[in-house]
């Protein structure tokens, strides 16, 4: 345990028993004056005690602030396109709501302490207000309508059609890792059947041989590559159970769920070496998690995603071997035959 971490428990234990014993004190002055003196006296005591708590809480909430914010996605920017749209709509969430708790908690104990039980004032009885009651139930539910209204515009976006350009990627999630899958030349992904998985044979995916559009697939494990500035669709899988392709860099994330395909698209904006200049890491790379609790080896199911650009991206596709190769050496193509191909396709950009 760290020094600040025994610093703050040591806090609250001595807060715990200062607050107790205030209150024992209170139990016995009111068997000496009385009950009336005593409610009196203990009514100023948890008035004073309500201010404390909310500057002290209030000092906390900026410490807290000081301490972590640095340690958040908030002070670097979206990876994607899309992310930017989620940000901007998560700040103005965090500044409506801000605003309303800081007004609200600060209302709340500065009302407790200033309209305390006193014998010379007399309380006011308000029973209802119609107009007082329709102000605070609609402004609330116009501004979580806005707020959910523009929450499902950008969802529409992220989960539409893609644009005819986007490359597109296979994101299938297994306990407890990931495999990605490349459609080939033909840009089209071969077909594949539960039964046919087979990881002793090289087919963690089950892709069906006899189907010719499967042979160009190249499949991946953990580490997905994609270009920056190039549309990228991910269509995602399980091979068991619940998971959640969560990508927190770009500020997206989707289920995969056994026998039912989900899409998302984005476009990245920054290379893996362009954002470790942003954020001041040299080891920074883009995370894909998994946000959903699948089994006991959950926490190991990390993948990476390299960003680079659209040059060296082709060049490392061409480096790439088909799936179907690890079963048939003979069918991959000659290494300097698809070299010159990625050489010339280079050259016509």
């Amino acid at each position: 345990m760290t020094t600040t971490a025994i610093f703050l428990v040591a806090i609250l234990v001595l807060g715990f028993l200062i607050t107790f014993q205030i209150a024992k004190a209170s139990e016995y002055v009111s068997v000496l004056k009385g009950e009336k003196k005593s409610m009196e006296q203990s009514n100023r005591i948890n008035g004073f005690l309500m201010i404390v708590f909310l500057v002290v809480g209030l000092i906390g909430v900026w410490y807290c602030n000081e301490l972590f914010y640095k340690k958040t996605l908030l002070p670097f920017p979206s990876a994607s396109e899309h992310g930017e749209k989620i940000d901007l709509m998560l700040w103005i969430t965090i500044i409506i709501t801000g605003i309303v708790f800081f007004l609200t908690q600060i209302l709340l104990f500065w009302f407790a302490y200033k309209y305390q039980h006193n014998p010379k004032k007399k309380a006011f009885f308000f029973a209802h207000s119609t107009k007082l009651e329709i102000i605070w139930t609609t402004v609330p539910a116009i501004t979580l309508c806005i707020l959910v209204g523009f929450g499902i515009f950008y969802w529409f976006q992220i989960t539409g059609e893609a644009p005819d350009n986007a490359m597109r990627v296979e994101v299938t999630g297994k306990q407890f890792g990931w495999i990605f899958r490349y459609p080939g030349k033909d840009n089209t992904f071969g077909k594949k059947y539960f039964r046919n998985i087979d990881e002793q044979n090289s087919n963690e995916l089950g892709l069906i041989w006899e189907d010719p559009a499967s042979h160009d697939d190249v499949v991946l494990s953990q580490t997905m590559v994609v270009a920056k500035g190039t549309p990228l669709k991910l269509i995602i899988n399980s091979r068991d159970v619940i998971h959640d392709v969560g990508l927190p860099h770009f500020r997206l994330k989707m289920d995969a769920v056994p026998g039912t395909p989900t899409t998302l698209w984005f476009t990245p904006l920054y290379t893996t070496e362009e954002m470790k200049k942003i954020t001041g890491n040299p080891e920074f790379e883009y995370e894909i998690a998994c946000d959903q609790m699948c089994g006991n080896g959950h926490y190991s199911m990390k993948g990476i995603i390299k960003v680079v650009t659209q040059a060296d991206f082709v060049l490392w596709r061409a480096q790439q071997k088909a799936a179907y190769s690890a079963i048939t050496p003979k069918a991959e193509p000659a290494a300097a035959d698809t070299t010159a191909k990625a050489t010339a396709l280079l050259i016509r950009k």
